[in-house]
């Protein structure tokens, strides 16, 4: 049986997070400082001392988060054997350092800088996401599509009857309306900080884009299933153009999983102290599927 490991994204942080690995362990000990030294501020201090309200700021959730997955890969050594890895929205950075298609410190500087382009583009915009529970996506896609004088767009295809919605909050308010009408059986606004994966974030992709052109990638050790069309990739130049649409492209994890599913992966591993992310949404993707953590 094929085993894949899965990386969660921006939500998944929590107070205190690598506190324990980085008192546990020298070599995690390593990465986590070599990170102060590549941000140039100890991010440390906020992920092992910082409130709630301190880890939910894009600026340091975003590289908190992948610099917690990612520590626990190499704190894993050679019990990491990935036949297939993906990452959902910033965890595929994370998938990508950890196959071995990033180096460390070009991974951690692209997600630092990813995450400050979209606080900014996240301020040009008053806009935001909600979560739509209980519908088929075809409806949900429909009902965004009606909405043609605001951006509203499906952004995240969590698991069957999960899809997360995208745009600006007149628009997000003009579809909460809608799908609550056509009958979901829930519509609840996120407390997000803007449009992610949505084309509100094209400023963020604009200046995202120059970075990754410029940051060298290699092929990975196993297949990386990208969001933007859910099927594996190999080819470096292929990854990083997948990349670069991934910040206005929905998140296709449902798909993901079925692929993945499809080529015989039956085991999926989350990456990650936040708990069960996204083994939640794999299971209801999944039934029979065996899910572990790292």
């Amino acid at each position: 049986m094929k085993r894949a490991y899965v990386f969660p994204g921006q939500g998944s942080q929590f107070e205190g997070m690598g506190k324990t690995l980085y008192e546990s362990n020298s070599l995690a000990k390593d990465y986590f400082e070599q990170a102060n030294e590549i941000l140039g501020w100890r991010i440390t201090d906020v992920m092992f001392e910082g409130t709630k309200e301190d880890l939910t700021q894009t600026k340091v959730t975003q590289p908190a988060v992948f610099l917690e997955s990612w520590v626990r890969t190499q704190v894993a050594g050679e019990h990491f054997r990935p036949d297939a890895v993906a990452g959902h929205s910033l965890g595929e950075f994370t998938a990508l350092a950890a196959a071995g298609a990033l180096a460390f410190a070009d991974a951690l500087r692209l997600v630092n800088q990813r995450a400050l382009a979209m606080q900014k583009a996240c301020e040009r915009v008053d806009s935001t996401m909600a979560a739509v529970l209980g519908m088929e996506d075809s409806i949900v896609e429909s009902i965004c599509a009606e909405i043609t004088d605001e951006v509203v767009v499906p952004a995240n295809y969590n698991s069957p009857g999960q899809l997360v919605i995208s745009g600006s909050r007149k628009g997000i308010e003009r579809a909460v309306e809608k799908l609550q009408q056509a009958g979901a059986r829930r519509v609840v606004v996120l407390a997000v900080g803007g449009a992610f994966h949505s084309p509100l974030m094209q400023p963020a992709q604009e200046e995202l884009a120059l970075a990754i052109q410029a940051t060298p990638f290699q092929r990975p050790m196993c297949p990386v299933y990208q969001n933007v069309h859910a099927r594996p990739v190999v080819d470096p130049e292929e990854i990083r153009q997948n990349l670069i649409a991934q910040l206005t492209a929905p998140v296709r994890w449902t798909q993901t999983i079925q692929n993945m599913l499809e080529d015989g992966i039956g085991e999926f591993i989350e990456v990650g102290g936040g708990g069960p992310v996204l083994r939640g949404m794999i299971r209801k993707i999944a039934k029979d599927a065996i899910l572990g953590e790292c």
